[in-house]
């Protein structure tokens, strides 16, 4: 007996609780391959360890069960830093930590119980290659679908540990679509090839190098930047505990200014999202000084303005003149921090307290909007949590020359929130072949070319500035003309298939 069947031996022999204990630890062990670790083969043995328990499982119930635990295992480890905004004010807010991880990982999670209940239930009777193909499927339909409902939240996906490698260039072809679908296949075949024969575990093998030799072939090359404009990139690094502590506010400011004005030429300032602790109309007194610490370059950054009761995120433009050239409001909000979630519905029905438009949380702007940057051209305008989102970049009226991201990412600690939004950044200048210019408060602030290389890289945590050529953008790629929607009818052709075959199967056992 070989060791594989020793272990799926011992696996069949354990009680659904051990089971379920054995999946929390595969999918902590899947989530390694995110970042800061990056170990994305543990990704591979993880979520293959959770398949071959679901494997096990000789109910449909039992396989909902399993796929729950490891989903709480790698949400769990994943979004660990879920907990910091709430250690901000440790006295006031400390309590909920814990309770906000356990109900996020545990949500989350329930997409994997779904998935593993309907590759179960419609494959119980067929052959391995059917339940293989259906669990790849549900999974993926899983991770398409958790970006969509209930506005999305597509942070954490399995395709997102091939960022750090060659395979992050097909994303220019799916998405992280494809990029999960590759993971999820990936993981299921290798309990197959290691039943298998050496042969079937060398195919695995030689496709796992042709998925990062592909990726590497359809890496473009460095753009040329000679000629381009010069960004700088202003980094304040002020602690979120202290960002809107008024005392220290006019010490903050001062620090940005003198980052901006120290010497050398650039062509464009970018501050980072509300990087001033004001309302946009109180603080126009302050255009002109900022214009001269710029030495009169054009000048973007991140405040909060208000329409009567209604409060916006808005990233605001000043040109040469220190006037208002542009502005935009942040439409793509995060739910309960910085709305509740359907407050204007309740609202209707006379719950007014919970209703943006009347004041409570902030409002959304009107959707995607390109806004025009003096001596940069057509941007993109992004502020935080928006670049989590492929789709809100399809939506823009038309291609922009660049994608301008400015966020906070003090919320997020210094473990590993801000390193996996960084990465999702990387992601969404390959799937666009746009350059992104990504200014964050605390880090981590730097230039990303349409490959998603990262160019001058402010480290999380350091005060500091970058003069940066800012890359050409590379031509449309197939993911920015089509996006999602090949990816989302192929995972829905497969599942139809599969009901079909069900229901085909159903009725010859009838007969």
């Amino acid at each position: 007996m070989s060791w594989l069947s020793q272990i799926e031996a011992a696996i069949a022999r354990s009680s659904l609780r051990r089971k379920m204990g054995y999946g929390v630890l595969a999918g902590a062990v899947a989530a390694l391959g995110h970042a800061p670790l990056n170990l994305w083969p543990l990704t591979l043995l993880g979520l293959a360890g959770l398949y071959a328990l679901y494997l096990s499982a000789e109910r449909t119930r039992h396989a909902a069960w399993l796929y729950w635990a490891g989903g709480g295992g790698f949400f769990g480890v994943t979004m660990s830093w879920i907990v910091e905004p709430f250690l901000v004010d440790l006295a006031r807010h400390g309590w909920m930590a814990p309770f906000a991880l356990i109900f996020l990982a545990s949500g989350l999670a329930l997409f994997w119980a779904g998935a593993a209940a309907a590759a179960h239930s419609l494959t119980r009777h067929r052959t391995q290659v059917w339940g293989a193909a259906a669990i790849i499927l549900c999974l993926g339909a899983a991770g398409y679908l958790r970006g969509v409902v209930f506005t999305g939240f597509p942070w954490g996906l399995p395709g997102h540990v091939l960022i750090p490698t060659p395979a992050l260039q097909w994303a220019s072809l799916g998405g992280a679509t494809l990029l999960s679908l590759m993971v999820i296949a990936l993981s299921v075949a290798l309990i197959h090839a290691l039943r298998g024969s050496w042969g079937l575990r060398a195919v695995w093998g030689l496709t796992l190098a042709a998925i990062m030799g592909g990726g590497a072939a359809l890496t473009p090359p460095i753009t040329e930047t000679e000629g381009q404009p010069i960004v700088r990139l202003v980094q304040p690094n002020v602690p979120q505990h202290e960002k809107w502590d008024m005392s220290k506010a006019p010490d903050h400011f001062d620090r940005m200014l003198d980052l901006t004005a120290a010497p050398g030429d650039f062509d464009l300032v970018v501050w980072p999202e509300t990087s001033i602790p004001a309302w946009l109309d109180q603080i126009p007194h302050l255009f002109p000084v900022m214009s001269r610490a710029a030495h009169g370059a054009p000048f973007v950054f991140g405040i909060n303005r208000a329409e009567g009761p209604r409060a916006f995120n808005a990233m605001v433009v000043l040109d040469s003149k220190a006037q208002i050239a542009a502005r935009y409001d942040k439409h793509h909000l995060v739910p309960f921090g910085e709305y509740i979630p359907l407050g204007d519905w309740l609202g209707s029905w006379g719950l007014r307290g919970l209703a943006a438009q009347d004041g409570n949380g902030f409002s959304p702007g009107p959707g995607a909007q390109l806004i025009e940057i003096p001596g940069l051209g057509r941007a993109l305008p992004l502020i935080c949590y928006e670049g989590v989102f492929a789709r809100d970049i399809a939506a823009a009226p038309a291609r922009p020359e660049v994608l301008l991201m400015i966020t906070n990412d003090a919320w997020f600690g210094q473990v590993s929130g801000p390193y996996q939004h960084l990465a999702q950044a990387r992601l969404r200048a390959v799937e666009q072949a746009l350059p992104m210019i990504r200014v964050a408060n605390t880090g981590i602030s730097a230039m990303i070319d349409p490959g998603g290389r990262l160019i001058g890289p402010i480290p999380l945590g350091q005060a500091g500035v970058r003069d940066l050529a800012l890359p050409k953008p590379g031509a449309p790629t197939l993911y920015s003309r089509t996006g999602d929607a090949p990816w989302a009818g192929l995972l829905g052709l497969g599942l139809l298939a599969l009901t079909l075959g069900f229901v085909f199967n159903l009725r010859q056992v009838r007969d």
